[in-house]
């Protein structure tokens, strides 16, 4: 019973931690390590949920629940379970499967989905895009409204919309086009995959779908960092000011656009060149440790 209490601490553990994140705006002044706490806390409530049921389920071996697995396929494979061991908590465990099976599928599904998203856009971009030398590196599409976006993949894409081209003036699209750059070469579209899954298989929980919008604006934010980098904060704010101001913007499925999230908050934020103490980023990055270990530790022992 000792185990499952371990796991249903941590699942608050993550509750409590995804409620702090949430509310901290810390995390805009550092993003990367905000992600990678988010990113614990998805990593650990997928364990704890499917931990919590089995240690109930394998109370009786009075063990890790990793250990407990492997005593019970034992007893199985010779016929011979332990006393108070029925079949009730065989149901537990097979719930406990049963969550990672979802949460294996959901995953799955949410790749197949922007997969096929991004293949069906790639092969229509061969037959409508063109290059233009005002924007190098990217596919240009003759198009009025405002656009400019990343199609991730093993073969990344980044597009831009003739109606871009004459909104933005030269500096500001060269950061925009970093800015797409960006989350190609970090692979954005994999941080953001697990809480596309938590959410399709959790939709009841109203603090996942929370985490998801959290984390794509982070992710926003980094590849706003990564542009600012190589560009004036004034040259990116100016383009996502023009982008706010335009009401008509495209992104399709399966891409990350430059001009999809908070963009009045992105805009202040990088006109203010803030960071965090690094005592934050380092709590941070501990809490986001513990929270993974625990359950991790529970499984292997």
């Amino acid at each position: 019973m000792a185990y499952a209490v371990h796991f249903a601490v941590s699942m608050l553990a993550c509750y409590l931690t995804a409620q702090v994140l949430a509310r901290s705006t810390w995390t805009w002044r550092a993003p990367r390590v905000a992600i990678v706490c988010w990113q614990a806390v998805g990593l650990a409530l997928g364990l704890s949920a499917m931990g919590l049921p089995m240690a109930l389920g394998l109370a009786a071996y009075d063990r890790p629940t990793g250990g407990a697995l492997l005593a019970l396929v034992n007893d199985l494979a010779h016929g011979t379970l332990p006393a108070g061991l029925g079949a009730a908590h065989l149901a537990g465990v097979g719930v406990g499967f049963g969550i990672g099976a979802v949460l294996v599928t959901t995953t799955v599904r949410s790749i197949h989905a922007s997969v096929r998203a991004q293949r069906r856009h790639r092969d229509l971009l061969t037959l409508v895009a063109r290059r233009d030398p005002t924007a190098p590196g990217a596919l240009v599409l003759d198009h009025p409204s405002a656009a400019a976006y990343c199609l991730p993949g093993v073969r990344p894409r980044v597009v831009v919309s003739a109606g871009t081209l004459s909104l933005l003036d030269p500096a500001e699209l060269a950061a925009v086009l970093t800015h797409e750059r960006a989350h190609a070469q970090e692979r954005h579209d994999l941080v953001l995959l697990p809480f596309t899954a938590l959410r399709r298989a959790l939709p009841w929980f109203r603090w996942v779908a929370e985490a998801y919008e959290r984390v794509a604006l982070l992710v926003e934010m980094r590849a706003d960092d990564k542009a600012r980098e190589l560009h004036a904060e004034a040259s990116l704010a100016g383009a996502l000011r023009r982008f706010a101001a335009c009401g008509d913007r495209i992104t399709p499925a399966g891409a990350l656009g430059v001009g999809d999230r908070d963009l009045d908050v992105r805009v202040q934020r990088l006109l203010v060149a803030d960071r965090p103490p690094r005592l934050i980023g380092a709590a941070a990055l501990a809490v986001a440790t513990t929270l993974v270990a625990l359950p991790i530790s529970l499984f292997l022992n």
